[in-house]
């Protein structure tokens, strides 16, 4: 098996939509994914992009991907913001993920940022175990908080 890591493009986007729901069925919340195909190209290949990606391909065909942004900390400065690394079912335990997760330690410290944050459920073992292989840390007591579209547009201001 010959992987190819190279920097997504926007006609990548479609199947990174596809390993997208994927993701969502694996983490029990595929009616969670709303974007529209439309609005995932132009935050990555628009005018103002907001997240930039890597992708994996077998024969010429992507089978993972790991799609970043630039968070700022207050506390700690410019940060590489891990929001997916994605490596569909068939080819999990092949070094896919490696690939995908050594380029954002590489990206992080080619960019001067101040450090890597993601998160991993509490329940998704495989991913807790790859992690801790890279001696990350793991945080508990910190609870995610998010309004909706429909919160945002409909709350009086």
């Amino acid at each position: 098996m010959k992987a190819h890591l190279r920097v997504a493009q926007k006609q990548d986007c479609p199947r990174l939509l596809e390993l997208i729901r994927e993701l969502a069925v694996y983490e029990r919340a595929p009616q969670e994914v709303t974007v529209t195909l439309q609005q995932f190209e132009e935050a990555g290949f628009g005018v103002k992009p907001v997240w930039k990606a890597f992708v994996v391909e077998v024969n010429e065909f992507i089978v993972g991907f790991a799609l970043y942004y630039v968070r700022y900390s207050t506390w700690k400065g410019s940060r590489l913001y891990l929001e997916d690394l994605i490596v569909t079912e068939i080819m999990r335990g092949k070094g896919i993920g490696k690939m995908l997760f050594n380029r954002m330690i590489q990206e992080a410290r080619e960019l001067g940022f101040r450090g890597m944050t993601w998160q991993v459920l509490d329940w998704n073992e495989p991913a807790i175990k790859f992690y801790k292989k890279y001696e990350a840390g793991l945080e508990a007591g910190w609870l995610n908080a998010s309004l909706s579209t429909e919160q945002i547009l409909n709350y009086p201001l």
